[in-house]
């Protein structure tokens, strides 16, 4: 949809995400934090060149960036202000893979000490290929008892103490 579109154009034109996603997430939380030009911009019953009006006035009075401002009345004029919210999302997404960042989720029980921390970065760091970065994100979970959960880009490997019972628990019912 739209995402794919402003990713293509903010490379052509050398803008990354700092430069269109951060004001268009601006712009977004504007627009929401104003009741009245809320209701009215998303509202589908509301013609199009109203929307625009008031959208083009806000883009400018604030000097977003062309781009920001062409992309908020693209998805204005296709009655699509309702997925900005995806489209962030999606673009924010794209860069990121354009930049080789590799996001992982590592989940454990209890917080993890610098030296483990240190030495799990290490680890994953050795999955990457030449030119992936490591962006990692550690949450706390305790109902997973100990262990860790990992989520490193597609592949998810889970080795809490949670899991491992509930397959001894499984395991034991089938002997039993």
């Amino acid at each position: 949809m739209a995402a794919p579109a402003v990713s293509r154009l903010s490379l052509q034109v050398r803008c990354f995400s700092t430069s269109v996603v951060r004001p268009f997430a601006k712009l977004v939380r504007q627009i929401l934090k104003e009741p009245k030009m809320a209701a009215s911009v998303m509202n589908p019953c509301v013609k199009r060149s109203i929307k625009m009006k008031s959208l083009n006035d806000m883009t400018a009075k604030e000097k977003f960036s062309p781009l920001t401002s062409n992309l908020i009345s693209l998805l204005a004029e296709n009655g699509r202000l309702n997925n900005t919210t995806g489209v962030i999302s999606a673009f924010s997404t794209m860069m990121s893979v354009h930049r080789g960042e590799v996001s992982c989720t590592v989940t454990t029980a209890s917080p993890l000490d610098e030296a483990t921390l240190t030495e799990l970065k290490t680890v994953l760091k050795s999955f990457l290929s030449k030119g992936q970065v490591l962006k990692l994100e550690v949450k706390i979970d305790p109902s997973i008892m100990g262990g860790m959960v990992v989520r490193i880009g597609e592949k998810y490997v889970d080795m809490s103490a949670k899991t491992k019972i509930q397959k001894l628990s499984k395991a034991m019912r089938g002997i039993l």
